[in-house]
């Protein structure tokens, strides 16, 4: 199949040369007579190959690079796909974790394609144009590899919206259920496809949730900005005298309670608390001590011009956490905002401890996940950032 050739400007093929997978709109020499959507062979301005991608006249980042290699674009994102579940299944093999990212987007050389996994249930997120264009390729190809498993699509989000296109949910071949439940580190938990946050887990943070359960020991915990309680599950799994949970989403509240109880754990231990974490940390007195704290709030800078304001919001939130803090607890605080990078992170949380007044030392740092691999050549896949404090 012949595939259409567009030209970058002289001195603009450096970062597809270093294969990073984003072509801004202004790097090309044109893109009239470019139907939106497809994939296009991109050439340097002397001619020389240099990736295919799937194009999107409309959108600020016009190429999104899905092959660096000559050949068949579509049996290079097969390729793709078998080594992202190849990397999975040297990791995942215990029955004890059976939810899991299967494809991580750039960090698996594949733009705009999201896979979760969650026992014999795929969930998809196709956040660009032209992953959109192939979902219906990518769902067979995913069957071929994977197996026969249901695959339920929740495609939504601002990076949809900035490409053009509107929220996609359902299923996608055959209708599954309607709530799938798995198993992460022995513990067990329940999701609703439906109406739930991202893929419905938050997948990314089960090394984090591993060392809270592993510190919990007779500790009382806060969990902020909780979501389905996953932090707190763990921590009261590890032994945990209490843990308290904090989210605006009621209804996760709920769920988190039926984690609670399907974990075998005294429902007495845990309470929850419906309403927005800035003003929970504010109140005097709390409803308890607490000698742990997790701080795991959405993102605050989604875009740079968010930048300061975000600033601002992790500074007043680590400083309430902070003053509310026994002599001697600890503090997991975390950001999923690309836009603060971890240096920037630190920074904040120097500020934090200094409007607090409190003596703080960093006991350790994020422990990535396997299953959510960074690209060397693509450091925007590095989002989540997290400091273990102790609290003097």
């Amino acid at each position: 199949m012949k595939y259409p050739v567009l030209t970058l400007k002289p001195g603009r093929d450096v970062h597809v040369r270093n294969r990073h997978h984003a072509i801004y709109k202004n790097a090309f020499t044109s893109l009239d007579g470019v139907e939106t959507g497809v994939i296009a062979e991109v050439r340097s301005s002397d001619g020389d190959f240099l990736c295919y991608a799937t194009i999107n006249t409309k959108a600020y980042i016009a190429g999104r690079a899905i092959a660096f290699e000559e050949g068949d674009p579509l049996g290079l994102m097969s390729l793709a796909i078998r080594r992202a579940v190849k990397l999975r299944s040297a990791f995942f093999q215990n029955s004890d974790t059976i939810a899991y990212r299967l494809i991580n987007a750039e960090g698996d050389s594949l733009p705009g394609l999201i896979v979760d996994r969650y026992g014999d249930t795929l969930v998809l997120q196709a956040t660009t144009l032209g992953m959109d264009r192939l979902r219906g390729w990518i769902a067979d190809e995913l069957t071929k590899i994977v197996g026969a498993l249901s695959i339920y699509e929740k495609s939504s989000g601002s990076s949809r919206k900035s490409e053009g296109l509107e929220p996609r949910e359902g299923w996608m071949r055959e209708n599954g259920p309607e709530e799938v439940t798995f198993k992460e580190r022995g513990l067990t938990y329940k999701i609703s496809l439906s109406g739930s946050q991202k893929t419905g887990f938050f997948l990314d943070q089960r090394e984090m949730r591993s060392i809270v359960r592993s510190l919990a020991p007779g500790r009382t915990v806060l969990d902020c900005c909780s979501y389905v309680g996953g932090f707190s599950v763990s921590a009261l799994a590890g032994g945990a005298a209490s843990a308290d949970a904090v989210d605006y989403d009621a209804a996760a509240l709920e769920r988190a309670k039926e984690h609670v109880k399907i974990n075998g754990i005294a429902p007495e231990q845990f309470q929850t608390f419906s309403e927005d974490v800035f003003d929970f940390l504010r109140r005097r007195p709390l409803p308890r001590e607490y000698d742990l704290i997790v701080l795991d709030p959405p993102a605050f800078a989604k875009r740079s011009s968010d930048t300061d304001q975000a600033k601002g919001a992790y500074t007043d939130l680590n400083r309430m956490a902070m003053q509310a803090l026994c002599p001697g607890g600890l503090l997991l605080t975390c950001s999923c905002s690309y836009q603060i990078d971890h240096a920037l992170f630190q920074t904040i949380v120097f500020h934090a401890a200094r409007q607090a007044n409190r003596n703080v030392r960093i006991l350790g740092r994020h422990r990535q996940a396997f299953d959510h691999p960074i690209n060397l050549y693509h450091p925007e896949t590095d989002y989540l950032k997290s400091l273990m404090l102790w609290i003097e």
